[in-house]
């Protein structure tokens, strides 16, 4: 069944095992195995590509449950008669409500139906541009057409969690999925290279890096200025206390690469505070 760029089956007794094995593999970061064996299966192929597991809240899901008064049994039942999920059970919402399973995106979808929610209220953070999608349960064709991509480069994007749109796009995407813009920069995949002009900042002249900070973010050079100014000065001065007290420069050292570690945190807290 296709479903936004994502798909599902209606497990057989052997599909089961075969679900469990490729949960197994997930759970354990295993990729490799777990891509192999979907591509054992005859899945479409803009689908093959397998997304870490959605960071699921279950105690969101039990409360909203809870304060429905709806039984484990009411929300199989929804989720099978409304959205057609007949192999849910029971034992599947009392499963993730424990946290010892978690939903797939499609399932996902269905619980939060049943439970009259968006599929926001029932996850962690969002990570990835599929999660954020998720997360405000819009279709991916929706999306596609929204920033002027087809539906196939838009998927790809997607399940390789590579962005590749440009400017005009990545501000579409931004707007359609109501992005800070701190999230923005994380999935269309800057946050690397941010990190590393801001590395380059602070370590030296921030004056000489505003002007290409400032346009990977396309932002205001005004807007930066003191930020930057003041991550600089926060850095210089935690290398210079911290070689005073050691008798090494290694400590020094350790102590600069803790806060170069968390310098786009650092740099996003400064700007939005």
């Amino acid at each position: 069944m296709r479903n936004s760029g994502t798909w599902a089956w209606r497990p057989t007794s052997d599909q089961y095992v075969l679900s469990y094995k490729i949960a197994t593999d997930l759970l354990h970061q295993n990729w490799t195995h777990a891509t192999a064996a979907l591509r054992s299966r005859s899945v479409p192929a803009y689908s093959l590509s397998v997304h870490p597991p959605i960071p699921f809240n279950a105690r969101a899901a039990r409360t909203l449950r809870e304060k429905l008064g709806m039984a484990p049994g009411h929300v199989a039942y929804g989720m099978s008669a409304s959205y057609g999920m007949t192999h849910i059970t029971p034992d599947h919402i009392t499963a993730w409500e424990r946290g010892v399973a978690a939903p797939t995106a499609h399932e996902l979808n269905a619980l939060a139906g049943a439970l009259w929610c968006s599929p926001g209220e029932l996850m962690g953070r969002p990570r990835t541009l599929h999660e954020h999608r998720l997360a405000r349960g819009i279709a991916a064709d929706d999306i596609a057409d929204a920033t002027g991509l087809t539906r196939e480069a838009y998927q790809q994007m997607e399940a390789s969690g590579r962005w590749s749109g440009d400017a005009q796009q990545s501000a579409k995407l931004g707007g359609i999925l109501g992005l800070a813009p701190r999230d923005l920069v994380a999935v269309t995949g800057l946050e690397e290279e941010l990190a590393r002009l801001l590395t380059e900042a602070v370590s030296t002249r921030w004056q000489a890096h505003i002007k290409d900070i400032a346009k990977l973010l396309s932002r205001d050079r005004r807007e930066l200025k003191e930020p930057l100014r003041a991550m600089h000065d926060e850095y210089q001065t935690l290398m210079a206390a911290t070689l005073m007290r050691a008798s090494s420069h290694s400590a020094a050292g350790e102590a600069g690469q803790v806060y170069l570690d968390k310098i786009v945190d650092h740099f996003w807290d400064r700007l939005e505070g």
